[in-house]
């Protein structure tokens, strides 16, 4: 049986990931939406071990509502650049204006 250590190893290396996908790319804003998605994913990770090593449904029911906050979290992303396509007829000037 996979012990909680092992689990909370994989937990830590994906928030590691994450955390360096935001510090390290700062010029693409869709890997740092996937970062942020990663990082949530981590938590909610955490949560169902927890949930799982202690018999208790709470932090399922957390990693749920976690997971609701992160798919519209993407989906405003991607609206905001949606509608910055259609204003400038170009994505690459957003990522120009994050840059700097």
């Amino acid at each position: 049986m996979i012990s909680q250590f092992q689990f909370l190893v994989v937990s830590i290396t994906l928030l590691f990931i994450s955390f360096l996908g935001i510090v390290l790319n700062r010029t693409n804003i869709i890997i740092i939406f996937i970062s942020i998605e990663l990082m949530v994913l981590s938590v909610n990770f955490n949560f169902i071990i927890y949930s799982y090593f202690l018999d208790d449904i709470l932090g399922e029911l957390f990693a749920l509502f976690f997971l609701t906050i992160g798919a519209s979290e993407s989906a405003i992303g991607l609206a905001i650049l949606i509608s910055f396509f259609k204003v400038r007829k170009s994505v690459l000037t957003f990522f120009a204006l994050m840059k700097n």
